[in-house]
């Protein structure tokens, strides 16, 4: 029994009012009142956790009660009690069509009515347990994801002589994706664009765990090698089934170096020509895959290209029949090579057009960057 559960009954039959009352304030708090009018009144100082409404009653039936009680409080659970032996049926239909929480008929086995409010109470402290758990997973959630957030750097900036320009979709609250940036200390940028599996807290720890990998490979000058060994060892303690593709890059001068481990999203574009494909060059990161290793490899990428790199979601984007896929990506990149922003934003916008509105099934990130024309003197 719970002493702290409150309990209002409401029946215009003062022996029965008096009955139910004995039979539940051993056990609970109970207000019992023999009018609709006078429950609702003391429903809103009492907030009762149940209640146990007569149906019959002048002006106003239990029917109508719940759902008055329920608009103040939709957790109140109700049990409904009637003297009558006609319409038993329908009056049972009823209450369990307005989500009464159980019916029972008059004279009640006293045992019966205690056992029912008991469940009754029970269901409504677990409900009120499940919210507020809910509400604690929320707030970490929400914590979870601003934190994540935290990690992406600016959208749009100039950094080294490149002008750069990213756009991060998350198909869900913890998502997969991360792009990152930074100048290699050399007068070049170094590019990372990574998709872990899954979604949720674990994808969100991973993507933790490049973004480190990422980061602390300055000492190397962030060489696209160094990257992705830092990334293995970082995953090296997880199990076989949690793991990363991802494609780091580095340029200086018209030279690009990158390694693409398991990962096909990555093109350089001049206006007018065909784009080269950033191809893979090594197996996805994972724990057991690492004995295999990665290359290294070295394209021209002369000044006033466009270097972008984007994740799966943007090719793997459905219209319901297929895919937007590759060949898609490298015409638009032909239209719109000279402008990292122009090239990402009409990427998007023909994402959008092409998926009509469906929900995202993917993560969607996109990750351009092209050297800055230096003016003649």
């Amino acid at each position: 029994m719970n002493p702290e559960a409150r309990i209002l009954v409401v029946d215009d039959d003062p022996a029965v009012l008096r009955s139910v009352q004995r039979v539940l304030e051993t056990d609970y708090r109970v207000r019992a009142v023999s009018s609709p009018e006078e429950a609702l009144a003391v429903a809103r100082e009492l907030e009762p956790h149940v209640a146990v409404l007569d149906i019959r009653m002048p002006g106003m039936d239990g029917f109508e009660l719940m759902n008055r009680l329920k608009a103040l409080d939709d957790d109140v659970q109700v049990v409904l009690m009637t003297g009558s032996v006609y319409q038993m049926d329908e009056q049972l239909i009823r209450a369990l069509r307005e989500k009464a929480f159980y019916y029972i008929t008059k004279p009640f086995d006293r045992g019966v009515l205690r056992t029912l409010v008991q469940r009754a109470v029970e269901r409504r402290f677990l409900e009120d347990a499940n919210r507020r758990y809910l509400a604690h997973l929320e707030s970490q959630l929400a914590e979870a994801r601003s934190f994540q957030h935290t990690m992406l750097p600016a959208r749009a900036v100039r950094l080294e002589g490149f002008e750069l320009r990213a756009e991060y979709r998350p198909s869900v609250e913890l998502a997969g994706d991360l792009y990152d940036y930074a100048a290699d200390g050399s007068g070049g940028i170094a590019l990372l664009v990574a998709d872990v599996v899954g979604h949720g807290a674990s994808a969100a720890m991973l993507t933790a765990i490049v973004k480190s990998a990422f980061r602390s490979s300055h000492p190397e000058g962030f060489d696209p090698l160094a990257v992705v060994r830092r990334v293995a060892d970082g995953i090296a303690a997880f199990e076989a089934d949690r793991f990363v593709t991802l494609l780091a890059a580095r340029i200086s001068g018209d030279m690009l170096e990158y390694v693409s481990a398991g990962h096909e999203g990555g093109l350089i574009a001049r206006e007018g020509q065909d784009c080269v494909p950033l191809l893979p060059t090594g197996p996805i990161v994972s724990p057991v895959l690492s004995f295999l290793g990665w290359q290294r490899r070295r394209v021209e990428c002369p000044l006033g290209s466009v270097v972008l790199l984007y994740t799966d979601g943007v090719s793997e984007a459905s219209d319901g029949n297929e895919p937007f896929g590759v060949e898609r990506i490298h015409a638009i990149a032909r239209r719109s090579a000279g402008d990292p922003a122009g090239l990402v934003e009409s990427v998007l916008r023909e994402v959008d057009g092409f998926v009509r509105g469906r929900p995202a099934i993917d993560d969607l990130t996109l990750l351009a960057a092209r050297s800055i024309p230096v003016p003649l003197p």
